[in-house]
């Protein structure tokens, strides 16, 4: 299949739903897509709860590691519900290219088969959800150890509303990047990993860094559970790249085997990477490659072949690994457990190489009539662009929004004492 047939499936099947309402269709949905479908919006679900919570729970100090899967739990109910009163009409409802309307509030009006599809529009609602959950909870990772839990809450349901929802719109629910400039994201290196990248820079610059950050040593209470939740990433990640194929077909099981080739490629080249610098690979940073392959080829998973997922891993695992060195070393910035530097940068880096992964030379299916690399390279910059300049504004009207009601950052002495028993009463783990 040529990238303009893939792209224009893309459009109307996976990412790009028409403004037109959506009709109640008389053919009944197909069990085996809708099968497909639930299976990976539990996967994407497991992803956050708890993959996302065991894997920043292990790499934070013990007096706060309960704290973290607190955000993360916490975080994943409140945007569900969001996404059921506003979010799902907001994104993919009757609208402009900006932003959608009301008309499903609440999911209302529902159709039988979601138009264009073979699955039902509550399943195709419910795998959408997951996204939306999982992408303000990315952002702990920046912010641990040091946050009101208030403030937290606060921030990612307005933060949602204000940033994710519309950059959604715009690139999968029919909006203008899409529609009018042609941006593709298969399954969330723009939507997903740019917005929760760039929200993580500029919350860790907002909040400061943590009491002696890059002055004492801040080891990972428990790599081993770092690893656990890793290793429920990656297989959720089946679920967030290939079920966003919306079929049980050739599509969705090249983007699984694009996904699993670009994570194992990545996970390799940062433990080579870490032998070279420091002289022994770590189970950190096996685990951190990985996700900074998954991330970098997320945008592409399902328009590129083998060759292009491995070279997509292989630079994921480079660029990230040299992104984290700047982040904290020379920027000093305390993005804790380096959000943008593996989400943020993963994202970026596999949408500008998409347009270079899909020619024939790497495996991919090449540009069809009307379609040209040098085109589609500026569609994905622009899209990378403007996603950039809107979460930035998003994020910083959120942040401060927010923190006029309850101030971002705990007090010293809870701080020292861990988030555990300052803004929970529990202990999760025995002390450091």
């Amino acid at each position: 299949m040529r990238l303009k047939a893939i792209a224009a499936s893309c459009a109307a099947m996976v990412l790009c739903a028409s403004n037109a309402a959506y009709a109640q269709q008389a053919a009944a949905p197909d069990s085996g897509d809708t099968g497909w479908i639930l299976t990976a919006s539990a996967f994407v679900l497991l992803m956050t709860l708890p993959g996302l919570g065991l894997f920043y729970g292990g790499l934070v100090r013990a007096r706060n590691a309960l704290s973290v899967l607190m955000h993360c739990f916490a975080i994943a109910c409140a945007v569900s519900l969001l996404w059921a009163v506003v979010g799902y009409s907001l994104v993919f409802g009757a609208g402009s290219g900006w932003i959608g309307g009301f008309d499903m509030a609440f999911l209302a009006n529902l159709g039988v088969v979601r138009e264009g599809l073979t699955i039902p529009e509550t399943a195709f609602a419910l795998f959408q959800m997951t996204f939306a959950a999982i992408t303000p909870a990315l952002i702990v990772g920046a912010f641990v150890e040091r946050v009101r839990f208030g403030w937290v809450m606060g921030f990612s349901i307005l933060w949602t509303l204000i940033v994710y929802i519309p950059v959604a719109r715009w690139i999968w629910g029919g909006g203008w990047l899409a529609a009018d400039f042609g941006t593709l994201d298969f399954a969330g290196g723009i939507v997903v990993h740019t917005t929760a990248g760039v929200a993580a820079l500029i919350i860790a610059v907002l909040l400061g860094p943590r009491t002696g950050f890059n002055k004492t040593l801040m080891l990972p209470h428990s790599p081993a559970l770092t690893m656990v939740g890793a290793g429920l990433l990656w297989v959720g990640w089946y679920g967030f790249n290939g079920g966003s194929a919306l079929s049980a077909s050739d599509d969705a099981a090249s983007a699984i085997l694009n996904t699993h080739f670009a994570a194992s490629a990545a996970a390799l080249v940062w433990i080579a990477i870490e032998s070279w610098r420091i002289g022994k690979p770590t189970s950190v940073g096996l685990v951190t490659g990985a996700i900074a392959g998954l991330a970098t080829v997320t945008p592409a998973a399902g328009f590129i072949g083998p060759v292009g997922a491995i070279l997509l891993g292989v630079s994921g695992g480079t660029a990230c690994f040299v992104a984290v060195q700047i982040v904290k070393q020379q920027m000093k910035i305390d993005d804790s457990l380096d959000v943008f530097a593996v989400h943020g940068v993963g994202g970026m880096l596999g949408s500008l190489l998409l347009p270079f992964c899909v020619l024939p030379i790497l495996g991919g299916p090449g540009y069809g009539e009307g379609a040209s690399l040098v085109n589609q390279l500026g569609a994905q910059g622009l899209g990378i662009i403007v996603t950039v300049i809107w979460t930035g504004i998003g994020t910083l009207v959120a942040a401060l929004a927010v923190g006029m009601l309850w101030p971002m950052r705990v007090d010293e002495e809870a701080e020292r004492e861990g988030l555990d028993i300052a803004s929970h009463g529990e202990r999760g783990w025995e002390l450091d």
